[in-house]
């Protein structure tokens, strides 16, 4: 009952501030926009043009995670609020632009951006709140198995407010006495094999106990089997990574489109950068490197140099370290921080060597390393590589090599034109995260055996 009354709070505060966020817009279009399009609308018409901006600004809420406010901090939900406006806002500039027949004012539009931003940024401080005051978290049993630290993550992303953590025990501890919990409204579970993990579902199922699981990698290799009926027994298929070919197809024609319009876009980025690079110390403005794509092929990946000529004098491969970098150039850091190295990318798109989304390309010797110690890290290069992907989007630099599988086969696990786009849209928001380009810890992944972050499965 706890949880239907939580739901139902929830839903009333994303109701809030849909309405909060459509209210500016509603004003602008009536006192502005609506009297300068060419046949001005009745009832319905209006109506209709602030349906549009409504489902608009719930779908880019919904892709960024806007209406999360239980288990995000305000200022990550007001960031994704007010990024979801944006996008909403620019898509119906376009829909005035269409109606009206000539480019109007922008300027009303801005102001009215601003005004939804503070809007939400109060009505979001208000729920957190609202909410965190009328109930208390939930009591949570942390379950580890090969993976440690699951309670660590939950005060490090400020969901301690939603969970309390009242039981941490390893799987087989929990086993020999299911009853310790009981008590709890949430187990998080981590590192477990399937048939440890299974008990402690059925369990939490029968008892009405909600459950987290961070996935194995056979768990996300059957996530993507078909359901199918054969000796009159139900049978999942499971097999190698094998899209419709209608799929294969349009991605194709949108990776050519979308990457031939993002070329001539960015055409102004690339000749800037390009004269910062040779201005500051004269050396090569493109740096190639071979990476690794669908089933192993190799092909050269262009970037804009970021580091120093001699990075790598010595022939060792090794991973950046971040901002801290010292071969990182002036240069590089702000175009690291930017993404700008990462748009010549866009040929290796155009030419069909790389995806807009797909598992980030490794490096060989990057990949032969890591290899020896998690050997279903190949298990990637079902799919041809992305300059964008399921990791990059929920994931961090320096987030492990395991976890990075983990995320990759959840989309290689169900690929569809929706997922692509929404990992497309939900590339905008982390451009501008910085902990996004954090630096690995170690420089070599040969290190992951002895240094282990938080979260990371243990051998």
């Amino acid at each position: 009952m706890n949880d239907k009354k939580k739901n139902l709070v929830l839903s009333l505060i994303n109701m809030v501030n849909v309405i909060l966020v459509t209210v500016p817009f509603v004003y602008i279009w009536y006192s502005y926009y609506a009297l300068r399009i060419v046949k001005p609308y009745y009832k319905r018409g209006n109506w209709a043009v602030i349906l549009v901006f409504v489902v608009l600004y719930v779908l880019f809420c919904r892709v960024y995670d806007g209406f999360s406010i239980s288990t995000k901090r305000i200022t990550e939900s007001v960031y994704s609020q007010a990024l979801a406006a944006l996008f909403a806002d620019a898509v119906m500039y376009i829909v005035i632009f269409l109606l009206a027949q000539h480019a109007p004012a922008l300027r009303p539009l801005f102001l009215t951006l601003c005004v939804q931003t503070v809007l939400t940024a109060i009505g979001t401080i208000l729920a957190h709140k609202w909410y965190f005051s009328a109930f208390k978290p939930n009591r949570a049993a942390v379950i580890s198995g090969t993976r440690l630290g699951m309670e660590k993550l939950i005060d490090k992303y400020g969901m301690q407010k939603e969970y309390r953590v009242c039981h941490i025990a390893d799987i087989d501890t929990c086993l020999e006495d299911l009853e310790m919990l009981r008590d709890v409204d949430t187990v998080f579970m981590s590192g477990v094999h399937s048939h440890e993990r299974n008990i402690v579902l059925k369990y939490c199922v029968e008892n009405g106990i909600e459950m987290y699981v961070i996935p194995r990698v056979g768990d996300l290799v059957m996530s993507g089997a078909k359901r199918m009926h054969m000796f009159h027994l139900p049978i999942l298929k499971v097999g190698r990574y094998a899209p419709s070919l209608y799929y294969v197809c349009f991605k194709r024609l949108m990776d050519i489109v979308l990457s031939a319009l993002a070329i001539v876009i960015a055409s102004p980025f690339f000749l800037l950068t390009a004269i910062a690079i040779k201005a500051y110390d004269g050396g090569p403005v493109f740096y190639r490197q071979t990476r690794l794509t669908k089933d192993g092929k190799l092909f050269d990946i262009i970037k804009f140099r970021s580091m120093r000529v001699d990075a790598e004098s010595d022939g060792v491969a090794r991973m950046s370290t971040g901002q801290g970098d010292d071969r990182i150039t002036p240069v590089g850091h702000i175009l690291r921080r930017f993404r700008l190295d990462e748009l010549p990318q866009l040929f290796c798109i155009f030419m069909g060597d790389m995806s807009i989304c797909g598992p980030r390309p490794e490096r060989p010797e990057l990949a032969a390393q890591i290899e020896k110690t998690l050997p279903e890290f190949r298990l990637r290069l079902q799919t041809k590589a992305g300059l964008t992907g399921y990791a990059q989007v929920y994931g961090k630099y320096n987030t492990s090599p395991y976890d990075k599988l983990l995320m990759d086969l959840m989309y290689i696990a169900n690929p569809s034109f929706m997922e692509d786009m929404r990992i497309i849209l939900a590339t905008v928001k982390v451009l501008f995260q910085p902990e996004s380009t954090e630096g690995v810890i170690v420089e070599s992944h040969e290190m992951l055996e002895e240094r282990e972050p938080v979260g990371a499965e243990k051998e």
